[in-house]
């Protein structure tokens, strides 16, 4: 008489069924952020992110000091103190360009921060209590965006002058209205699905459905915005600075460092490229970053299968 055993939970190999789906399941979420755009993303900006908080323990040179004797001078590589050289007053360009990286990465984060929290605020009351609300929200959008946003932005550092906190303000102004405009749409989308229906015929007020269901659904969507906003932030100081309409001058930043190397580059190459390059480098490592979360946090392109 044959014996009937129990079917196995484990696979060929000894892993576990369980364990098996878990590990495959993990593979198919992780290979979409191992490619070359978020590996060059992470190396470029957590190099810089780097530079930003330790710099003052990492720069060879005061960034402000001055040595005339030694203006203009060339990059030395590892055979001298000067790097990537010094500009035309004698000041080392390697130091200026790491405390520059906290400058346009400090103002990037705080404008994607502000100009998130205020454009999620406003189009998610727009878009879920339409009516006049909705009305008055949205012609303010359009007031805003009537305007170029870098002549808006010269407009208002060159009334309220120069300042870090004014550079941010002029940089806010219109950068919440991508996040408006989207979550304005997604909330009106969101409202009339069947989980907010259930909330509100079980009593749940307003302020907890926009909360509690409305809200968690558009992190990713906002993420991807902010992600690409930052680059936008970058350039926009860069473009203030180099018009002269940035931070204060004593402050080292990329931009200023290219408005300074204006009467310098066709003698001088190493005062605008170094600037130009870290402003490019960081541009492209946030663009791919940008790239690689909507292709893994948008739901569309992983219905259509076209993730990357």
């Amino acid at each position: 008489m044959s014996q009937l055993t129990p079917a196995s939970n484990s696979t060929g190999d000894g892993v576990p069924a369980s364990g098996r789906r878990t590990l495959d399941t993990l593979r198919r979420s992780m290979r979409g952020w191992l490619n070359f755009k978020v590996g060059f993303a992470i190396l470029v900006l957590g190099t810089f992110t780097i530079f930003a908080l330790f710099s003052p323990w990492i720069v060879p040179h005061s960034p402000d000091r001055q040595d005339l004797m030694a203006a203009l001078t060339p990059p030395q590589y590892f055979s001298g103190p000067y790097f990537l050289g010094t500009d035309h007053v004698g000041r080392d360009i390697l130091s200026r360009l790491i405390y520059g990286s906290r400058i346009s990465l400090l103002i990037a984060v705080v404008v994607v921060v502000i100009s998130g929290v205020f454009g999620v605020g406003l189009g998610l009351i727009s878009g879920f209590f339409g009516s006049w609300i909705d009305f008055a929200i949205q012609k303010l959008v359009e007031v805003f965006w009537a305007f170029p946003p870098l002549l808006l932005a010269v407009t208002i550092v060159a009334f309220f002058g120069q300042g870090l906190g004014v550079l941010i303000i002029a940089l806010v102004v219109q950068r919440w209205i991508p996040y408006c405009r989207v979550t304005r749409a997604n909330t009106m989308s969101l409202k009339e699905r069947e989980y907010v229906l259930a909330a509100r015929s079980i009593g749940a007020s307003r302020t907890r459905i926009m909360v509690k269901h409305i809200l968690p659904n558009l992190i990713q969507s906002s993420i991807i915005i902010g992600t690409f906003a930052m680059a936008s932030a970058i350039l926009s100081e860069a473009a203030l600075s180099f018009l002269g309409l940035g931070v204060p001058p004593t402050i080292p930043t990329w931009g200023a460092m290219l408005n300074d190397a204006r009467s310098y580059m066709s003698t001088s190459w190493w005062m605008p490229l170094f600037p130009g390059a870290c402003i490019f480098l960081t541009v492209l490592a946030i663009n791919m970053l940008g790239d690689a979360l909507r292709d893994q946090l948008d739901p569309r392109l992983k219905r259509s299968g076209a993730r990357g």
